[in-house]
C-alpha cells in the first residue's frame, strides 16, 4: 500500500488569495493547532512574496519566519519555503551573493526545504541555488513550472527533472501553479522520476481553478508521488488549492495509506484562519479569487496573480469605456473585457516565446497583454506599450525561453535597437552585498541574528528602508483604512461625508487637464499605486497625466503626504477633478 503524505500551503493559500499574509502573533496562534489536525508531513511556513509582504504592513518578516517554524521543528513537522532561484524572494534579479547568503539564513531561522524554480523553466537559474541550499544544509527540491503547449511536452520536463536530479537536486516539484497541467500528462512525468530514480521524492503542487487538480492528484498519486500540497477552509478551492479532506478521502478510496485528520483541531483552524480575515486580512481579498472558473484552461494564467490582475483591469475598464463613450461606441463590461484580455493571452503567449506563466513572467504577459487590448480598442496596432521588465525577459536577460520569439517581436527589438543577450543571466548582476554591509555600518543598524537583518536589506532594499523608517506602518494603516471604508460604502453603509471624515486637514490636488492618471508606468507585484501615505516634497511629481498630446507631470504644491486618492491607475481625469488630498507637514 503506498503511502501519501500531505504538505498545508499555509503561506501560498494567502497569497493566492490576496495580498497580505497573517502577523507573527496570529501565526504563533496557528501552529500548534496545525500541528494538532495531526495530518501534515510538511508545512510551507515562508517564501515567495509574503516576506515582503511583511515588510509593506512594518513587519519584520525575520521573526515572523522564526515564531511559525518553531512549533513544526519541535515536533519532527518539516517546513518548507519557496524561492524564485535568479530572483530569490521578490520580482527582481538577485546578485549571486545575495543568494548564497538568503540559504544559510533561512536554515538558521528553521526551514528545511527551499522550493527553487525559474519562471522561465532555465536550470542554469535553478543549479546554483541547489548548490547553495544543499552548502547551507537545506533539502533542495528543485522545481517543474508546468504548463501546457506544444513545447511543454512529457519528454520536455522529464529532461529538466534528468538535468537537476544530476545537478545535485533532493527532491523534485511539479509546480503546476495555473493548475492546467493535463492529469495524464503529469502521471507520466511523475512516474519517469520515480522508475528512474526510485529514491528521489517527488511533491506535487496544484491550484484548483480551472479544476484539473483533484484529477492531477489521483493520476500522480497512482503515478508513485510522495507528497502533496493541500489547503483546508476557508482558503481552499477558488484560485488557491484543494481541501485537505477531499484529497484525502479521494486517496483513501483508491487505496492509498493517508493520515486521519482530527477534525476538530480541523475546525479550530478554520476558525482562526476566518478569524484572522475577519481582522483584516479580508479587505484585501478580492472575492473574484473565491471561485474556480475554466477560463483559465485557454489562457494558463495563475490563480496567484488573480487579484492583482483584476485590479488592473477595473483600472482599465474604466479608462476603455471614457474612450467609447467618447466615441460613441458600446461600453464593455467587465467579463466582456475579461474575455478579451484572457484571449489576447492565449494569441501573444506563443509570439513571446512560451515563457511559463508564472511570477515574474505572468504578470510581464499579462501586462503586455492589457495594454495591447487597449491599443486594439482604440484602432491602434499591438506592442505599442513593452515595460522595460518584460524586455528583459524577451532579449533573455532573465534567462533562455523555452520557444522561439515571432518575428514580429525581432523586429520590434531591431527597431529599438535592443541587443539580444545568450549568456548567464546571472553575470548581469554583480555581487552587491558589500555595499549593504557598508551602508548598515554607516546607519548604525545591527546585521541581526544569522545576517538575517543583512539578507533582508539586500533582497527587499526599498520596502526595508521603509520599514525601517517607519514609512511602510504609515502607509499601511492608511490603505487599511481606505479599504475598510470602501466595503463599508459598498455595503451601503451610511457615513456622514466620508471623504471629509477621512481627510479632515488635508488639500486637494487638482487636474490641469483632462487624461488618463498614471502613478506608475510600470505595473509590478505589490507596488505602491496609488502611493497612499508616501511622504512628498514640495514640486515632487506627484503623478502624470497621459494627454492627447503627450505626458503631462502633477507636482506637489507643497511638502506632505498622500492621504487619500480619487482616482486609480489608468482610469480617466477630467480638467477641475480631484485626484488625490495631501496633508501638509513640517517634515
Amino acid at each position: 500500500m503506498k503511502e501519501i503524505k500531505f504538505s498545508l500551503v499555509y503561506r501560498d493559500m494567502w497569497q493566492s488569495s490576496g495580498k497580505y499574509v497573517p502577523r507573527k502573533d496570529q501565526l504563533a496562534q496557528i501552529a500548534p493547532v496545525i500541528i494538532e489536525m495531526g495530518c501534515f508531513a510538511r508545512v510551507e511556513t515562508n517564501g515567495g512574496a509574503s516576506e515582503q509582504v511583511n515588510l509593506l504592513y512594518g513587519e519584520n518578516p525575520n521573526q515572523a519566519v522564526r515564531t511559525f517554524t518553531k512549533p513544526f521543528n519541535d515536533v519532527g513537522i518539516q517546513t518548507h519555503m519557496l524561492d524564485r532561484g535568479l530572483n530569490g524572494l521578490r520580482m527582481n534579479p538577485v546578485p549571486a551573493d545575495v543568494r548564497e547568503l538568503m540559504y544559510k539564513v533561512k536554515k538558521a531561522q528553521g526551514v528545511d526545504i527551499t522550493r527553487i524554480f525559474c519562471g522561465l523553466n532555465d536550470v542554469r537559474n535553478i543549479i546554483p541555488s541547489i548548490h547553495y541550499a544543499k552548502a547551507a544544509g537545506m533539502i533542495a527540491q528543485a522545481t517543474l513550472c508546468i504548463t501546457y503547449s506544444e513545447i511543454h511536452t512529457v519528454d520536455y520536463y522529464i529532461n529538466m527533472a534528468e538535468q537537476l536530479i544530476a545537478a545535485g537536486a533532493d527532491e523534485i516539484c511539479l509546480k503546476d501553479m495555473a493548475g492546467i497541467g493535463r492529469p495524464e500528462m503529469l502521471g507520466k512525468i511523475v512516474k519517469s522520476i520515480k522508475t528512474a530514480h526510485p529514491d528521489i521524492v517527488v511533491q506535487y503542487h496544484g491550484h484548483s481553478g480551472p479544476g484539473f487538480s483533484v484529477a492531477s492528484m489521483l493520476e500522480v498519486a497512482k503515478a508513485g508521488v510522495d507528497y502533496l500540497d493541500v489547503a483546508m477552509e476557508p482558503l481552499s478551492w477558488g484560485m488557491v488549492h484543494p481541501d485537505v479532506i477531499t484529497i484525502q478521502a479521494m486517496l483513501k478510496d483508491a487505496g492509498f495509506k493517508v493520515p486521519e485528520i482530527n477534525m476538530n483541531a480541523y475546525m479550530e483552524a478554520r476558525r482562526l484562519t476566518q478569524s484572522y480575515i475577519d481582522d483584516f486580512l479580508g479587505y484585501f481579498i478580492d472575492e473574484r479569487n473565491k471561485y474556480m472558473t475554466s477560463l483559465l484552461v485557454g489562457c494558463g494564467l495563475p490563480g496567484g496573480m488573480m487579484g492583482s490582475l483584476m485590479a488592473d483591469l477595473k483600472s482599465m475598464h474604466a479608462a476603455i469605456n471614457s474612450f467609447l463613450k467618447e466615441h460613441n461606441r458600446p461600453e464593455l463590461s467587465t467579463d466582456e473585457l475579461l474575455v478579451m484580455l484572457f484571449d489576447e493571452v492565449k494569441n501573444i503567449w506563443p509570439k513571446l516565446g512560451n515563457p511559463p506563466l508564472v511570477t515574474p513572467f505572468s504578470q510581464y504577459v499579462k501586462n503586455i497583454a492589457l495594454m495591447n487590448v487597449m491599443f486594439l480598442i482604440k484602432g491602434q496596432p499591438r506592442w505599442g506599450m513593452i515595460d522595460r521588465n518584460s524586455w528583459d525577459m524577451i532579449l533573455g536577460k532573465a534567462g533562455k525561453l523555452p520557444g522561439k520569439l515571432d518575428n514580429e517581436i525581432i523586429a520590434l527589438a531591431k527597431k529599438n535597437k535592443f541587443e539580444f543577450f545568450d549568456g548567464n543571466p546571472q553575470d548581469n548582476y554583480p555581487n552587491e552585498l558589500s555595499r549593504f554591509i557598508a551602508e548598515m555600518e554607516t546607519n548604525g543598524w545591527d546585521r541581526g541574528e544569522d545576517d538575517e537583518e543583512l539578507f533582508e536589506f539586500a533582497m527587499h532594499e526599498k520596502q526595508y528602508r521603509d520599514f525601517k523608517s517607519g514609512e511602510a506602518k504609515k502607509r499601511f494603516e492608511i490603505e487599511l483604512e481606505s479599504a475598510i471604508t470602501e466595503k463599508l460604502t459598498k455595503q451601503h453603509i451610511e457615513l456622514p461625508d466620508i471623504r471629509a471624515m477621512r481627510y479632515p486637514h488635508a488639500e486637494p490636488v487638482i487636474a490641469p487637464v483632462s487624461g488618463k492618471v498614471l502613478w506608475e508606468l510600470d505595473f509590478i507585484e505589490h507596488s505602491q499605486v496609488p502611493v497612499h501615505g508616501k511622504l512628498f516634497k514640495q514640486n515632487d511629481t506627484l503623478c502624470t497625466i497621459q494627454t492627447k498630446y503627450g505626458f503631462e507631470p502633477i507636482a506637489s504644491f507643497c511638502t506632505g503626504r498622500m492621504v487619500g486618492v480619487e482616482k486609480n491607475q489608468g482610469e480617466m481625469v477630467s480638467k477641475g477633478q480631484v485626484i488625490a488630498y495631501i496633508q501638509q507637514c513640517n517634515c
